[in-house]
């Protein structure tokens, strides 16, 4: 069975942001801008996604 994943891209710069939010970013392996990432698509992933969407989204759905 292949497992679902979403693609994520940073599209804003956490700069001048709470620190929690860097780390959400960072977390998801997210620290330069227009960076995209594949990730498994789990509760905890879409979590930190919905804590940040001014600074992330989500590009695609595969699976």
């Amino acid at each position: 069975m292949a497992k679902k994943t979403i693609v994520v891209k940073q599209i804003a710069s956490p700069a001048r942001r709470p620190d929690v939010q860097r780390q959400t970013l960072i977390g998801l392996g997210l620290n330069k801008m227009h960076k995209t990432r594949e990730l498994e698509d789990t509760p905890a992933v879409r979590g930190m996604v919905n804590k940040i969407p001014h600074l992330v989204k989500i590009v695609e759905e595969r699976g």
